[in-house]
């Protein structure tokens, strides 16, 4: 489970943001994020007994400032991602872990490539209905809300109508859903198991995802 020693270390280090205080407190920090690691694989193990999951991975705390305003060396949270099965299965979990109550749990395609969006976008203009009938489902709309979260195009993206009646699927850029957690949340003893009930309820989505993204529009597979 996370622990306040891992809330309050990341308070800690928002606060000392430097290469000088992190060496100092490089011990503690390999012991938190030792802990935190068997946390996530924790989750990872849960995952695997209702998803093909291949791997996942526990972000770096390390920034990369190169190409940045923001020149902190450090990130001040833990975020970690699962990768479902390709090339069969499309989609992916994430959990971000940061204190003063803005943790949260992200699922769905963050970025998918030039061909897949194109795919996603000619699928809802075609036929919308089966998309919203997932999102309108009370379990799925009580978690993870009615519509997706992230960037869009203003109007329409080049090649498509922005008066049809699926406008607002359309010009997404993403199609990802989110949802937040207290640090009271965060610290129950059950945390990552209701996290791993809330990403099991996506799975009509995903479903639904994966079959768009393996075939083409008359429904021939691709793979």
């Amino acid at each position: 489970m996370i622990t306040n020693q891992t809330l309050d270390f990341l308070k800690q280090l928002e606060k000392n943001n430097n290469r000088d205080w992190f060496n100092e407190h490089k011990k503690e920090f390999k012991r938190i994020e030792s802990e935190v690691k068997k946390t996530y694989a924790n989750l990872f193990e849960l995952l695997k007994t209702h998803d093909e999951i291949d791997n996942f991975k526990l972000f770096r705390i390390y920034r990369d400032v190169r190409f940045s305003a923001n020149k902190d060396p450090y990130k001040t949270h833990f975020g970690g991602a699962y990768h479902r099965k390709k090339p069969e299965l499309r989609g992916g979990y994430y959990l971000h872990i940061q204190p003063n109550n803005e943790s949260f749990i992200a699922t769905g395609f963050w970025e998918p490539n030039s061909a897949d969006l194109l795919r996603i976008r000619k699928e809802f203009e075609m036929d919308d209905h089966e998309i919203r009938t997932i999102l309108a489902d009370k379990t799925f709309s009580s978690i993870w809300g009615h519509t997706f979260v992230g960037d869009e195009v203003k109007s329409a993206p080049k090649g498509f109508n922005r008066d049809h009646k699926a406008i607002d699927l359309i010009k997404k850029k993403q199609y990802i859903f989110t949802k937040k957690f207290s640090d009271q949340e965060v610290l129950q003893a059950d945390f990552i198991e209701v996290v791993n009930s809330n990403f099991k309820a996506v799975r009509p989505f995903f479903n639904y995802m994966s079959e768009v993204l393996t075939t083409d529009l008359n429904g021939v597979s691709l793979i």
